[in-house]
């Protein structure tokens, strides 16, 4: 079966999905409007207003102020969790049953959530920050990537969690959104599998001899 047809159900299904979630939203904010002050929705704006400087970095962690900042953060690894599970679909759909690793899918979808916390923790804090760079340098990941795409699902999971940490969600469902339509994009047309067709052909310059041609 070809993919441009058997891509149908993962769009819908896809696309459906993320529908639901912008109207799960939009019907929690019009059931109950004073809860809009709770959805970590609005952290980008508050990043963009205010004013680089270096000076006001206090040396010290701030802890939040009020219970807001924490029911903003398990909001925030609430929608990072259901915004990474298309995601990992994705990773499903393009990569073969025989090749599917279930620990790095775990991984994809726990790896949000750490990212989130971690943000949040060392908001305006350089002492924390440094302190996070040494024991991410001293523990390291013990294992080794299978294919070059899985670093590609690590940044995306990496991205959503820190969107979730500042409260900037709003950013994370776009990463979502781009990710999971580019790559299936990709995987639907075999970007780069057919290199011989009159138009690659124009522009690199290459024809099926030079394909096997010693460097």
């Amino acid at each position: 079966m070809r993919k441009s047809i058997r891509v149908s159900a993962p769009l819908f299904v896809i696309t459906s999905y993320y529908i639901g979630l912008v109207a799960l939203y939009g019907g929690i904010l019009y059931l109950f409007p004073h809860f809009e002050a709770y959805m970590p929705m609005d952290g980008l704006e508050a990043l963009m207003a205010d004013s680089v400087d270096f000076e006001q970095v206090t040396t010290e962690y701030v802890p939040p102020s009020t219970g807001v900042s924490v029911i903003q953060l398990a909001l925030g690894i609430v929608g990072s969790g259901l915004l990474m599970a298309p995601v990992s679909w994705m990773y499903f759909i393009t990569t073969p049953n025989s090749r599917v690793d279930r620990s790095f899918a775990q991984t994809m979808m726990i790896l949000p959530i750490i990212v989130a916390g971690i943000s949040t923790i060392v908001q305006h804090s350089i002492p924390l920050a440094f302190s996070l760079a040494g024991v991410v340098a001293a523990v390291r990941f013990r294992f080794t990537l299978k294919e070059p795409a899985h670093t590609l699902y690590i940044f995306c999971a990496i991205a959503i969690g820190i969107g979730a940490g500042v409260s900037a969600v709003g950013v994370s469902l776009v990463l979502s959104v781009g990710f999971v339509y580019g790559t299936l994009l990709l995987w639907t047309i075999d970007y780069g599998a057919r290199l011989h067709s009159p138009f690659f052909s124009f522009l690199t310059s290459r024809d099926h001899q030079d394909e096997d041609e010693p460097r």
